[in-house]
């Protein structure tokens, strides 16, 4: 016999089938009293335990788990969703769970990957990712009655008191707060916001944190915030014609805070002044260039979902009707402060170095 004994073990010990012996541990009620007690005896006897999360997914077919492969955004923002996504394999491992990847061009694309996933019984579940305010994808998920986790909120008027479904996500607001605390305590007031146009339930979130921080720091009034402001798309060349704009129109300014490492990374393109600039989800440029920048935790996220997906709720909001547990999971960000490391412009507005090469190496965390 193995070291850790199998189910196959115990069906031979008890003179039973596999299948009856998964019937003993996910649905006893349907296995008759002299057998599910022999059963149990093997169990005892051999002391086997199975997966948690293999005896705790409702469906119980196939320990797999669905999640879509995001397109990539570009080589900045979208490692994020990369790092969440490798946290989440190798978390799922550990469990005994593999995860299945999937594609799709569209949110009607990605149902219909649902239907053909859930219908083949290739999957217990899903993981969503990039969720919106009234997102076609989990009403469809909750009509079906389907065991889903999103890494996003519902976007919704009381997520936090009456989530739609279960979710983890992480706190935007208190990273942005973090981040301009961070910088009036090192004595600066005027503090510019690079972030994205409203509505953006993931920016705006963001925005809360440094307009929140602002304004009970009282440096600055708040009629004065909207100069030291400046919205975008997101991305590098953009995130270097908002500084531009803020430098023309904003005044003094102490330091910047962005609501990517996109935006922040083309900020410090045109620095000439070396003006503080802080970034958002730390990703790989970000330490490469020493740039401060909030961490996601995607390992934490991770783990809530799992938590989410193979816990008492079992992937599904009404799963658990007496549960106190709350259905969502809220992560803390972290600020990583590095030493800052500018990369300014000539007056042709090239940059004067590779912004590959950092200046400076990064101050350890």
């Amino acid at each position: 016999m193995a070291e850790f004994p199998t189910v196959t073990d115990v069906a031979l010990a008890a003179g039973v089938s596999r299948q009856t012996v998964s019937n003993v541990m996910n649905s006893p009620e349907i296995v008759r009293l002299d057998t599910r007690t022999r059963v149990e005896a093997a169990i005892e006897s051999l002391g086997y335990r199975p997966h948690a999360s293999a005896r705790r997914l409702r469906t119980r077919r196939s320990s797999t788990i669905g999640i879509r492969l995001d397109p990539m955004i570009d080589g900045i923002s979208g490692s994020v969703l990369d790092s969440f996504l490798h946290a989440l394999t190798e978390q799922a491992d550990a469990k005994g769970l593999r995860v299945l990847l999937f594609t799709a061009t569209s949110p009607e694309d990605e149902i219909a990957q649902f239907r053909r996933l859930n219908d083949g019984a290739d999957v217990d579940g899903f993981v969503l990712t990039s969720t919106s305010a009234g997102d076609p994808r989990t009403k469809w998920l909750l009509k079906k009655k389907i065991a889903f986790v999103t890494f996003g909120r519902p976007w919704g008027s009381d997520d936090l008191n009456q989530p739609e479904h279960l979710w983890v996500d992480v706190d935007g607001w208190h990273g942005l707060h973090s981040a301009t605390r961070a910088q009036q305590e090192a004595g600066a007031k005027r503090i510019a916001f690079i972030g994205w146009p409203s509505p953006s339930g993931t920016g705006d979130d963001r925005r809360r944190g440094w307009h929140d921080a602002m304004l009970e720091r009282g440096d600055v009034p708040e009629a004065e915030l909207a100069r030291l402001e400046v919205v975008t798309a997101d991305g590098v060349s953009e995130g270097t014609a908002a500084m531009q704009r803020l430098r023309a129109a904003a005044g003094r300014i102490d330091a910047v805070l962005c609501a990517s490492d996109s935006l922040a990374l083309g900020a410090m393109i045109a620095n000439p002044e070396r003006i503080p600039v802080t970034g958002y989800d730390n990703t790989p440029i970000a330490a490469a260039i020493g740039l401060s920048s909030v961490d996601q935790s995607v390992d934490e996220v991770a783990a809530g979902v799992l938590e989410l997906l193979t816990g008492e709720f079992e992937g599904r909001i009404d799963a658990a009707p007496e549960s106190t547990a709350p259905r969502h999971r809220l992560v803390k960000p972290r600020l990583v402060e590095r030493r800052f490391a500018a990369i300014p412009m000539d007056p042709a507005g090239t940059p004067t170095r590779s912004p590959a090469v950092p200046a400076v190496d990064p101050v350890p965390n």
